[in-house]
């Protein structure tokens, strides 16, 4: 068995660990990067047999009760499925990730205050900065002046993002002229809504804003985070997995300007957080693919693993347990879709999946009696809903009898009309909604498997029954034919019945709130830090932490938090260098 020593270890190399990582090399601190998967610069093209990642493959519906089938890495047994997955991989699921990265609101921070979930230790103006801070690392383009009027959010005064906002797709300029200005009712809160075109932050390369930064302006990052000015989406519709251009924000590109005093070990399974007698962490164990087990110890231990894994990992590591919130909490956004056929042409496989969306059903006193949501625009035809284009043509051939011309003709004309409205749910913390270890089955290294027990409450249901309501109003005001079914039922896992209605969801891959935050070792795993309350030296950082996922995708604001955690860590490191006085007088006061 090795061993070596550092100042901080980090467990996992995706967006969370690598922004960790970036801010303590910098200041010269003796990092080691524990990852998992494999260490490359492009998505895997395949499933790592050694560390596997959930697939959506490994998820199917059933007729028979629950109605879902759960195989692969992350097994079920919740009434209905966490239809979610995430990557094993050096960068993680933030190499494939859609790019959106809009802030959290300010009342997201309190939902207890409209009388469902959890209230957060900190605010939106105590994070605020570090927003800032994880819009210049990720490369942030939008218009602060439409983010502040459309949606109420404070910054300083003569903030602008680092690029401006990307152009507008043809679908969104087709909706707002349609759109703009009208008023929908939400049957669930009865009231009305008045729907406007909002363009959605985008941690993408576009055009750089001059004015960013006091004039500076600021250069768009390329392949391993290299400044370059050329870099920038061109619309090649490969956000996900992968974007050619490399315009699109990864953690690769932020372990391209690591400091020589960060050194990444991939093929390595973290399968134990070490502690001392007092409960202060000192390191970890993990193994490689081989089964070779190693030791590496540290002042600060750092779980950046995901949601699921870094609540495995506690779990193993029987660590943080006084709360009894370890795993607890399990929260995604559950997203709705609805999809249809525009009169004419939308633009699809343009540019990004999504660039705007309406945004007026996020924030107010609605979200009493429903889960609230925003609503994304889809701009890549119904690949999510219905899968790759061969579903339109196997339409016409099969069930149509068309051949040839007439074949081209008819799938061309149905994909260029596409469109898809995703509904993306607010889902409150609840404790019964959890990962633990399942009792027997091992992975290929012989560590149990993560057991998820997951459902959707009535509120999220209400919002659900509110976005279709919504949905079938828009689809009248477009004129657009309504091409929405939740079949065949294998396709759809996440199925169920409410109201009369069936409903059908997929998972947003937003896992969040496995080692909650709060402001109570009693009721929470980690303090407004992240550090795990019962752990000194042990921080569990991520979306875990998250007491709410809001509306809004949560990569920025995981940015944020583990930017503002690297800067807590960095002091803690800098009190125990700071030299101790050898003056009796000197002594007495410290």
């Amino acid at each position: 068995m090795s061993s070596s020593r550092y100042d901080v270890i980090v467990v996992g190399a995706g967006v969370a660990g690598s922004l960790v990582a970036h801010r303590l090399g910098g200041h010269g601190r003796r990092v080691l990067v524990l990852e998992a998967g494999t260490s490359g610069d492009a998505p895997p093209a395949r499933p790592n047999p050694a560390a596997p990642s959930p697939q959506m493959t490994d998820l199917v519906g059933t007729d028979d009760a629950p109605g879902f089938r759960a195989s692969g890495h992350l097994l079920q047994d919740g009434p209905l499925p966490y239809a979610s997955g995430y990557v094993r991989a050096n960068g993680g699921t933030g190499n494939v990730w859609t790019g959106l990265a809009p802030r959290m609101l300010p009342e997201d921070f309190d939902t207890e205050a409209f009388g469902y979930g959890r209230r957060w230790p900190l605010s939106y103006e105590e994070l605020e900065r570090h927003y800032r801070a994880a819009e210049e690392e990720l490369g942030v383009a939008a218009d602060a002046d439409e983010q502040r009027e459309q949606l109420g959010l404070p910054f300083p005064d003569d903030y602008v993002f680092p690029m401006r906002p990307l152009p507008a797709a043809r679908l969104d300029r087709l909706l707002a002229g349609r759109l703009d200005g009208r008023r929908v009712k939400d049957p669930v809160a009865l009231r009305e809504v008045e729907l406007r075109v909002v363009g959605t932050p985008h941690a993408r390369n576009g055009v750089p804003d001059p004015r960013y930064d006091g004039g500076r302006g600021y250069v768009p990052r390329g392949r391993d985070g290299r400044p370059d000015p050329g870099s920038r989406c061109v619309g090649n519709a490969s956000c996900i997995p992968h974007c050619p251009s490399y315009a699109k924000y990864t953690p690769l590109k932020t372990q391209g300007h690591w400091s020589p005093t960060v050194t990444l070990r991939d093929r390595s399974v973290v399968s134990r957080v070490l502690v001392d007698g007092r409960g202060h962490a000192t390191g970890v164990e993990y193994r490689v693919y081989d089964g070779e087990v190693s030791v590496a110890y540290a002042d600060v231990v750092v779980l950046a693993a995901h949601a699921v894994e870094n609540a495995r990992l506690l779990l193993l590591s029987e660590l943080a347990e006084g709360s009894g919130q370890v795993g607890r909490n399990l929260m995604d956004h559950p997203v709705l879709l609805t999809w249809g056929l525009l009169p004419e042409d939308t633009g699809p496989y343009r540019g990004p999946g999504s660039v705007s969306g309406f945004e007026g059903f996020r924030a107010g006193p609605a979200r009493r009696l429903r889960a609230p949501f925003r609503v994304e625009f889809g701009a890549w035809g119904w690949v999510w809903a219905k899968g790759p284009v061969d579903t339109d043509v196997q339409h016409f051939l099969t069930e149509q009898g068309m051949f040839g011309a007439e074949l081209r003709r008819a799938v061309g004309d149905r994909l260029r009309r596409q469109f898809t409205l995703q509904f993306e749910m607010e889902q409150a913390a609840d404790p019964a909604n959890r990962v633990t270890l399942h009792p027997y089955e091992r992975d290929p290294l012989g560590l149990p498997r993560p057991l998820v027990t997951y459902d959707l409450d009535e509120h999220v249901k209400e919002g659900m029954a509110a976005a279709r309501a919504v949905s079938d109003q828009i689809f009248a005001l477009l004129g657009a034919e309504d091409h929405t079914e939740y079949a065949p039922v294998a396709a759809w896992p996440g199925r169920f019945e409410h109201g009369g209605r069936t409903y059908g969801y997929r998972g947003a891959g937003h896992a969040a709130g496995t080692h909650i935050m709060g402001d109570s070792p009693a009721t929470s795993v980690v303090d407004s830090w992240q550090r795990c309350w019962e752990h000194p030296g042990l921080y569990a950082v991520g979306c875990g932490s998250m007491p709410s996922v809001a509306t809004s995708n949560p990569t920025l604001t995981l940015a944020a938090l583990a930017l503002r955690s690297a800067e807590r860590i960095e002091r803690e490191l800098a009190t125990r260098d700071r030299p101790m006085s050898l003056s009796p007088t000197e002594g007495a006061r410290q």
